[in-house]
Order: C-alpha cells, then structure tokens, then sequence
C-alpha cells in the first residue's frame, strides 16, 4: 500500500505522463492547471513541501508544474 505521499507523486507524474506528447512545458501548464482545479488544499501543500525537501521520485514535468502553483 502506498503512503499519502506516495500517492501524490504517482498521481502528479501520471497526469504529466498522459499528457508529455505536447512537450514539457505544455504538459506543465496542465498538470499544475489541473493540480489547481482539482486538488485539495491540503494535498497542493504536501506537494509543494515534497518538492521543497528534495522532490524525490517527481518527474522533470511533475517538477516544473509544481513549481507553477
């Protein structure tokens, strides 16, 4: 089972994934679009805080996209 944490991270990079044929950038816009749009505060936090202590495990887009929010 994975960790809140854990989840938030394969979520983000899965939404980045689905959507890297329009190129990094691109993809950052609406991954972090989305991250917006719908996710909870509380879970836009956590993610932003991971990102802070290190990021591991976030992909170059997950990364970029975050850093937009």
């Amino acid at each position: 089972m994975r960790s809140a944490q854990q989840q938030l991270i394969h979520m983000v990079n899965q939404i980045g994934e689905n959507n890297q044929h329009s190129g990094v950038e691109s993809a950052a816009a609406f991954t972090s679009t989305h991250i917006q749009k719908f996710w909870a505060r509380s879970m836009k936090q956590d993610i932003i805080q991971h990102l802070n202590n290190g990021g591991q495990g976030l992909s170059e887009i997950s990364i970029a996209a975050i850093k937009k929010l």
